[in-house]
């Protein structure tokens, strides 16, 4: 391991991205600096391959636990949402033009970490890893964007119908809540990822940005929230529920966000999360100790506002890491109440396969510590078929305005769209 001082963390960060591009995988987790207690570094970045893990749904996560205890080292990778299948009696029968696996994962050859001014290069060769970065020129980049014609697979006509029969099924007492997501998306169209990403880190910086890159594909992304985090005994997930737009100037801002944290609507929607959350947790956890830290917490990002609650436990000694994401996986924030009745009529009114868009991403250590986020907020690209996407949702409820759920998706997309040089005039047109 190598440890020093390092004097211009965005030149470096700007070089090693580059630099870990230039092979099959790598991962970039970026927190911005956010003031985050649940986070033990700014900037990981995992580079090449020792061994790696690819798995279908059906034992991908019996396929885990053994590649865990087979390497006993950093595991980087993720979940995509259709493990679900894995885990209940569901299916996944909808359109997916992206094929990222359901499970992946990668022994790093080279991890770097980066907290405050101290860099760590955990490798067997650390200097030539510093050396290879030093070297990689950046060049005054890259080509201009190219204007992106972005398609949706709903029309806002067929967006409104949708959410009006999902509200029939919440009135005939089949769910409570649900999280409905729509697809953005363009064919053939070529982009740099490395462009794209700064722009959007650029424009929306999160704690849980990540650049992500599994042979052809990758994973664009500006979230801001975590799913799921183990520290010693200690598990942390921190659902977000509840979205408002920044404000013009900073007295709109102070009310928009004053207008958010006392919002029932968002309070409703957020309490259920919780209560699922909660739930969840109960599963992993030793007896008694599950406990809400924060309720309806407001956080305010460069795009939007955030209601984010965070919930904890101690965990049972007795599971395995896999066993405990497997009880809480997918994330409560992105599926509804209750949990399998909403997956399973999601199914029915979405039109694409989610894949890895609410799923998660992120990193094991060899102590057995774990992070992950909610992969939202994300472009999906697969450099071999050019083809691009993105989803938002937001949360329906039976009191939920369809016209104001559908201007949510347009502003949690905004940024994306920015990334790309699209227009959200072109991208929510009549199909």
């Amino acid at each position: 391991m190598m440890q020093l001082k390092i004097e211009d963390k965005f030149a470096f960060k700007q070089q090693a991205l580059r630099w870990a591009n230039q092979h099959e995988y790598c991962a970039v987790f970026d927190s911005h600096q956010y003031q985050d207690p649940y986070s033990t570094f700014d900037l990981l970045i995992a580079v090449d391959s020792i061994a790696t893990l690819e798995s279908p749904y059906g034992d991908a996560f019996s396929k885990l636990e053994d590649f865990k205890n087979t390497y006993q080292n950093w595991l980087i990778g993720g979940f995509a949402y259709d493990l679900k299948n894995e885990l209940e009696d569901l299916i996944s029968n909808n359109e997916d033009s992206l094929a990222f696996p359901d499970l992946f994962f990668f022994v790093p050859k080279h991890l770097i970490l980066i907290k405050g001014d101290d860099l760590s290069i955990i490798s067997s060769d650390a200097e030539q890893v510093l050396t290879n970065i030093s070297n990689t020129i950046i060049t005054e980049e890259e080509q201009a964007i190219p204007f992106v014609n972005i398609n949706c697979k709903f029309s806002k006509k067929e967006y409104i119908e949708t959410i009006k029969q999902i509200q029939q099924e919440i009135a005939a007492g089949n769910i409570y809540e649900t999280n409905f997501c729509i697809e953005f998306y363009k064919e053939h169209t070529s982009l740099n990822p490395i462009q794209v990403y700064e722009r959007l880190s650029q424009l929306s910086p999160t704690p849980f940005s990540s650049f992500f890159k599994w042979k052809d594909k990758y994973v664009l992304c500006a979230s801001p929230e975590r799913f799921l985090a183990k520290r010693g005994n200690k598990i942390t997930s921190q659902p977000i529920k509840g979205t408002a737009k920044r404000g013009k100037n900073p007295e709109e801002d102070k009310a928009i966000k004053e207008a958010l944290a006392n919002h029932p609507k968002e309070q409703q929607e957020n309490v259920m999360i919780v209560d699922l959350v909660r739930n969840d947790l109960t599963k992993s956890a030793k007896k008694g100790t599950v406990a809400v830290e924060e309720l309806f917490g407001i956080y305010s990002f460069k795009q939007v506002h955030q209601m984010i609650s965070t919930v904890v436990c101690e965990v049972d000694e007795n599971l395995s890491i896999t066993e405990i994401i497997k009880n809480t996986f997918p994330m409560g924030s992105m599926t509804g109440a209750p949990k399998i009745k909403a997956m399973q009529l999601m199914e029915q009114y979405e039109k694409s396969k989610r894949g890895i868009y609410s799923g998660a991403i992120g990193y094991i250590t060899p102590n057995q510590d774990f992070d992950f986020n909610v992969v939202i907020r994300s472009i999906l690209y697969d450099e071999s078929s050019k083809y691009l996407s993105f989803h938002a949702g937001s949360a329906i409820t039976f009191y939920a305005d369809a016209e104001n759920e559908y201007e949510e998706c347009l502003l949690k997309i905004s940024a994306m769209l920015a990334s790309v040089n699209g227009s959200v005039e072109i991208a929510t047109k009549n199909r």
